[in-house]
């Protein structure tokens, strides 16, 4: 990992794509695990977790996850997701971040020197440039290792630094919960 321990840095994670690239390399992200990860390698800021929302289901799979990420070091934004029908007639869930993610990324712009982006979306693009114009550093995570690689190609270009998400995931990954629950457990017995 390109990052100097004296930087302050900052995690930007696009909750929905490093959700989609660690299901696609076929592990799930030890997110304790992954700020102590940065931690030991720069002064961490703060860790900013980004997802929407559907509000009107009784029980979201989404929401322990929140709740623990809130009390665990992670600053987390949310909002409620759209919920809309397509010409097809097909009911459709639209919860995009990126402009959250942006104008945060921007307006915390003057208290980082690095920023890590979880993110493949080629739409960051643009803010990665700002931010290096503002002479900050960018190192995005994504994956190439998928049959169709995960990061925008152009967004990969103008990254400072790029991790691929299967090489983080030696120290930050585990097994999917499925496969962990089938695994037998030994005791101390």
């Amino acid at each position: 990992m390109a990052i100097d321990p004296r930087e302050k840095t900052v995690l930007f994670i696009d909750g929905a794509n490093l959700y989609a690239a660690s299901r696609a390399i076929g592990i799930d992200i030890d997110y304790r695990r992954l700020l102590t990860e940065f931690q030991s390698k720069a002064y961490l800021l703060r860790a900013y977790y980004y997802t929407a929302l559907v509000e009107d289901q009784e029980y979201s799979s989404i929401r322990p996850l929140i709740d623990w990420l809130d009390y665990n070091g992670y600053t987390v934004v949310t909002k409620p997701a759209k919920e809309f029908t397509d010409a097809a007639g097909r009911r459709k869930i639209k919860g995009n971040m990126d402009i959250e993610l942006t104008v945060d990324a921007l307006e915390m712009a003057q208290y980082f020197d690095h920023m890590v982006l979880f993110s493949g979306d080629g739409d960051f693009t643009a803010l990665v440039a700002a931010l290096q114009r503002k002479g900050k550093r960018v190192t995005v995570v994504s994956t190439l290792t998928t049959q169709t690689p995960m990061i925008a190609d152009d967004l990969r270009r103008q990254a400072d630094f790029f991790l691929d998400l299967s090489e983080l995931a030696k120290t930050v990954g585990r097994p999917p919960a499925a496969q962990r629950e089938a695994t037998p457990v030994e005791s101390d017995e």
